[in-house]
């Protein structure tokens, strides 16, 4: 049996629950409060950057299409692969515009406060968040777990809300705002991007070459004349491909930048060595 995917599904399945719909504006709400009043009662003389909200508002409408949009229906009803293309638009691309929009001036009280602080420095960690992340990851894509998020829908919500958090807890070493819990050194970034990808390209290969492995989706009509066996292995390449040539891209700007700033060093020591032999000979 096929399943009638028309321009009637894509008009009609949008996911208006009110508790998820109320918790996207209380986001937007919060973050624009943030840039209005407290902004104006706290940091009057700190200029706000139009790029920053841009990239937070960007996050959001990504979050927005990937939870409110038919892509939710599609990947709960009828395709793994649509659930992966939900998946990484929470855990991937949305995350990093969140963190950059969001200003140093923004979290600066939160994170003067000892407890917030204490707790942030331990997430931060790139060690810490790697393991976390990843195996947040992997975690839920086992079966038993995956089979219940598509029957229980808090389960469902637990599981989107640590894919956002742990997400964006995930870049804090590449994007932090703050200078409290700062970046990694541009070598450190490197190393950070390509082993956080590995995973990922573990997950989707394995999902890429075994036989269907989540029960809900063999009993959905077929869409698009993909097979479950075909769905499941777009379903991995996606999980694989996508996500490391974002985290490729990522890592070559991140190397041309340290290459760069070598290069100045490079030139800032040899005029230091001309100096001196100026000196010398004078």
């Amino acid at each position: 049996m096929a399943a009638n995917i028309d321009l009637h599904f894509w008009l009609t399945e949008w996911n208006l629950a009110p508790t998820l719909v109320l918790g996207l504006l209380v986001v937007v709400g919060v973050y624009m409060y943030a840039l209005g009043p407290y902004h104006k009662r706290f940091y009057p003389d700190v200029p706000i950057k139009r790029g920053q909200t841009v990239a937070f508002m960007a996050g959001v409408c990504i979050m927005f299409l990937a939870l409110v949009s038919p892509l939710d229906a599609l990947g709960d009803d009828y395709l793994f692969s649509a659930h992966m293309v939900q998946h990484l638009c929470l855990t991937t691309f949305a995350p990093p515009l969140l963190l950059l929009g969001l200003p140093e001036w923004m979290i600066e009280r939160l994170l003067n406060k000892r407890l917030i602080f204490r707790v942030m420095k331990v997430l931060t960690l790139a060690p810490v968040i790697f393991f976390l992340y990843n195996a947040d990851f992997f975690i839920w894509h086992a079966p038993a777990l995956y089979d219940a998020t598509l029957s229980n829908d808090t389960i469902h919500i637990f599981e989107h809300l640590t894919f956002i958090v742990f997400g964006i807890l995930s870049w804090w070493p590449i994007l932090s705002p703050s200078q409290k819990l700062p970046r990694l050194t541009l070598g450190g970034q490197v190393l950070y991007i390509f082993l956080n990808g590995m995973p990922a390209v573990l997950l989707g290969a394995g999902l890429t070459f075994v036989s269907p492995l989540y029960a809900p989706y063999l009993n959905d009509p077929l869409v698009w004349g993909l097979s479950h066996s075909a769905d499941q292995q777009l379903g991995g390449l996606i999980m694989w491909v996508p996500v490391n040539l974002f985290y490729i891209a990522v890592m070559s700007g991140l190397f041309i930048r340290w290459m760069q700033r070598q290069e100045v060093k490079q030139m800032e020591l040899e005029r230091q060595q001309g100096e001196i032999e100026v000196e010398r000979l004078v």
